[in-house]
């Protein structure tokens, strides 16, 4: 090796340390700080804390089972919401385990709704096996389940549903949607309040 090379290759060692240190940590580094200072609720994970504790996050769906809460799209994540397992389950429009779990899915929502038509979204998971929100249409369509489970009015009910709704950003990016575990903590907040 020359002198010529090693007085080449040591700028260039420099600059790749510095881009390094700049791209690969200080940069980094300041969007977090710039992110939480801004947005500290997104930044920390969109948490829900209530009574000192951490009872979930706007960003993942939750399994609710009993009939008294709105119940969000099926899921693949591992045994059903693992946040740590997150994934769709890779099964195709051919797979009869897909067509027999849908199958299932179909007759137990029919038996909670009858005669009226199940939205596609509470029988398909997402891709990630954790999206948080369904459709106003899939909300609605459990109205009278969660309404004879908690002994309350429909149309008290279907106005909740519609203040939950979230409509799309700007008017056009995405889509109408309803966070369930937001709507069913309303719910329970409202059941709380006592009646007059």
């Amino acid at each position: 090796m020359g002198k010529d090379f090693v007085s080449a290759l040591r700028p260039a060692l420099a600059m790749t340390l510095l881009f390094a240190l700049l791209l690969g940590i200080a940069y980094p580094l300041a969007l977090t700080g710039i992110g939480r200072l801004v947005f500290p609720h997104q930044a920390n994970g969109s948490l829900i804390v209530e009574k000192g504790g951490v009872v979930g996050s706007e960003l993942l769906a939750q399994g609710f089972a009993s009939d008294r809460y709105f119940h969000p799209r099926p899921s693949a994540a591992g045994k059903g919401y693992d946040p740590l397992a997150s994934g769709g389950s890779n099964l195709g429009p051919a797979s009869q385990a897909l067509h027999d779990r849908m199958a299932g899915d179909m007759r137990v929502l029919k038996t909670s709704t009858p005669g009226a038509q199940v939205p596609l979204d509470l029988l398909t998971a997402s891709a990630s096996g954790l999206d948080p929100d369904i459709s106003p249409e899939a909300a609605l369509y459990q109205l009278p389940r969660v309404a004879r489970a908690r002994g309350i009015d429909q149309q008290r009910l279907r106005v909740m549903v519609m203040g939950a709704t979230a409509h799309p950003l700007l008017g056009f990016l995405g889509e109408d949607r309803v966070n369930v575990l937001m709507l069913n903590r309303q719910l329970d907040a409202e059941s709380a309040k006592p009646t007059r």
